[in-house]
């Protein structure tokens, strides 16, 4: 069942990656914004460091393996910890957006409780 849903989410991470790059080119993959992000696998919170230009603001989005939008943490800073303690166990994955909208980094982890 685990494999299962690691699948499900490679799927769904692949497929929100092509809607983004509907919108526009993706930026180059060598300049990552997301420096780290752990625990992972999480129990409550998770942490996300960036590497940002102080002009440039960035938002977070959370969705379930299904797709489903379950956070949005906007204006991140260097150092951001996102509260999991309401997301049921699982994968999720992760948008980071510029203030434009475009993706800038995906990820993947997992909630385990």
């Amino acid at each position: 069942m685990r494999n299962f849903y690691i699948l499900l989410s490679i799927i769904l991470l692949m497929s929100t990656q092509a809607k983004s790059q509907a919108r526009g080119p993706m930026p180059d993959t060598d300049h990552k914004v997301v420096k780290k992000y752990y625990p992972n696998p999480a129990v409550s919170f998770i942490n996300f460091d960036l590497e940002r230009e102080s002009n440039q603001v960035y938002t977070l989005q959370i969705y379930s393996f299904i797709g489903k939008q379950v956070k949005n943490v906007a204006d991140l800073s260097d150092h951001n910890t996102v509260n999991l303690s309401d997301l049921p166990r699982g994968l999720y994955t992760f948008q980071l957006k510029d203030q434009s909208g475009r993706v800038t980094d995906t990820g993947i982890f997992q909630v385990n409780k």
